[in-house]
Parts: C-alpha cells; structure tokens; sequence
C-alpha cells in the first residue's frame, strides 16, 4: 500500500472496480486509505478525478486488509506492488500460489525484474505476467505487459482488456527483455545526455531544455517511428534520405557511462 500501491488502487476505484489493498502493517493500510482520501477529494474539487463515480463512491470501493488470504478471495485481478526485492516479490508469489485458483490472474508492478526470476516455478505460472506502471499510474496511462515464456495467452489479453477498461494505455511485449521498452528507450537517452553533459559538449541546464521544450513537446503526442515517418514521405522515403546521417552518428556514441564520478559531481551541482 506504498506510493504505487494507492496509486493503483484509485485506478482500479476509477473504473468502477472493488479494490482490497493488503498490506502487512494496519498503521500503514489506515494512512494509505487516508492517502487516498485526500487525494480523491482533492481531485474531485480541481475536476481531475477519474472515472464516472464521485470521490465518495470510490472510495467505499476500496477496503483494507492484513490477511493475505482473505485479501485476496473472490479476486479476479492481483495487482503486486511490494518493493523492488526480488526474494521478497518471489515470497509474495509463492504465498499467492498456494491459495489462489485458475482463473485469478497474478500481475506484478515490477520495472526491472524479468517474468523469468519472478515467476519460474510456480504452478500458476500461466496466470501470471508483468504490468509495469509508469509512475504516478493515475496520471501516466502506459502500462507495459510482459509475459513469462509460460504465460497463457489469455492472461495477456485478459490483463490487455482490463487495462484498457480502467483508462490506462497497455501495450504488449512479445518477450521479456532487461529494461522492457520504456527504461531501454529512456536510459539510451540518459546515457547520450550524460556523454554530452561529460564532454563539455552543453551544460545541464539546456540538455534538459533540449528535450522538455524540443524533442518532449513532440515525443508528448507522437512516438520516434510515427515522427520519422511524417518527417518524410513514409518510412522508407525517411530511411532513403536519413540513413547515412543517422548510422554516422551512432557511430559516434561512446561506450556506456559508469553514471559516476566527475560527472556525477558536475550534474549533481
């Protein structure tokens, strides 16, 4: 019932969905709820809050509970959004294991642990998957779906469906792979930001405008591919007339920063 957890819970509230929010602490599910509250009533007053129900109807969609097994009965959907522990997430799964169905689907939060470490093993494995959030979830719709080599299919599209339903944005990934595609696309971007900032190339300051008042604006509303191909008459006329440029380029990135040091020291600043 962290940052992540609530974050969820009003998602799940939103799309008219009961939601239990289990936690091992009653002081920490009382002040999420509290949390919760505040943030509902204060989205409601700003016009910001989700969904068809007011504040006050989502919230007696949500209980609180410190009984993993209660929790979690008559769920259709289980959302997991412990730390990023890998001993503690597969605890968690080997507890939920033992006492849910076939038909519940188990989902965690997780934005770096592969399908592979987290659900290897488990009997349930083809109920299981990755529904990673981009944090706040209530107000970054993505969500990335990655699925164990063992998922069952309909778990994927089961999860895809529900996703969209609540409002968010799913998309799926066909394997599991270090990062997924959001942390692979965004520390490409760190990693040449940093290289820049290092070199004396630009300093902090306008690197970051480069992207919030550049590329950001358009990256906002449109994706790299979809920009290339309305950059020119279609992707392969891009290609035609970008390739050259772009690979000698590339060619002169560096090798991967260490994200230490000098550098370091000079951003921090």
């Amino acid at each position: 019932s962290g940052l992540i957890g609530r974050s969820w819970a009003m998602v799940f509230a939103a799309g008219g969905f009961k939601v239990n929010l289990y936690d091992i602490a009653q002081q920490q599910l009382t002040s999420a709820l509290e949390n919760i509250r505040k943030q509902m009533k204060e989205l409601e007053e700003l016009g910001f809050l989700k969904g068809a129900l007011s504040a006050e109807q989502q919230l007696a969609l949500i209980s609180i509970c410190t009984d993993l097994k209660a929790a979690v009965e008559g769920a259709t959907f289980i959302q997991e959004c412990t730390p990023e522990n890998l001993e503690l997430k597969k605890k968690i799964f080997s507890q939920l294991d033992l006492i849910v169905g076939d038909n519940v689907i188990l989902s965690s939060s997780t934005s770096c642990l592969l399908p592979n470490k987290l659900f290897t093993g488990l009997k349930h494995v083809k109920q299981c998957i990755v529904s990673h959030p981009v944090n706040p979830p209530y107000f970054v719709p993505l969500v990335e779906l990655v699925p164990h080599p063992e998922t069952d299919p309909s778990t994927t599209e089961r999860t895809y469906a529900l996703m969209k339903k609540i409002g968010q944005s799913p998309v799926k990934l066909n394997r599991e792979i270090e990062g997924f595609v959001l942390n692979r696309l965004q520390y490409a971007v760190i990693s040449e930001a940093w290289r820049l900032v290092g070199e004396g190339v630009i300093s902090p300051t306008d690197l970051d405008l480069v992207m919030s008042d550049g590329l950001g604006m358009r990256y906002a509303f449109i994706g790299p591919l979809e920009t290339m191909h309305l950059n020119a008459e279609g992707i392969s006329n891009y290609c035609e007339r970008y390739r050259e440029g772009m690979r000698r380029v590339l060619n002169t990135f560096g090798p991967v920063p260490e994200f230490s040091g000098e550098i370091e020291q000079k951003i921090s600043q």
